[in-house]
């Protein structure tokens, strides 16, 4: 039985250092958003960072319009972002895991 538990924690700890690896991963994965008529373009990593934000001059002109095409473009990234981070991370922490009763939420 206790073999049993050092061979469980073991096995936690293979899974948790996976993860961390999937999250070191993610930083390199980029997703790309842009508003429907391209005038503005946001690069975000899968860890949810913002990389890049390119504005067009017309834009600049409108405070108001700006900020609405701000939020809507990074809110459409970030959601992208959290599905390819979440379904990465899920998978591994999945494989790592032993059936441990209760445990069936990561599944």
């Amino acid at each position: 039985m206790f073999g049993d538990m050092m061979g469980m924690m073991g096995k936690l700890k293979e899974a948790q250092k996976k993860v961390e690896a999937t999250k070191e991963r993610l930083h390199t994965v980029l997703i790309d958003e842009a508003s429907n008529d391209d005038k503005l373009k946001v690069t975000i990593t899968a860890n949810r960072t913002i990389k890049s934000i390119s504005i067009a001059d017309e834009l600049l002109q409108d405070k108001d319009m700006l900020e609405d095409y701000l939020i809507l473009t990074l809110n459409k990234a970030i959601e992208k972002a959290t599905n390819v981070h979440e379904t990465e991370v899920a998978a591994v922490a999945k494989e790592g895991m032993p059936n441990i009763p209760g445990m069936d939420m990561f599944k």
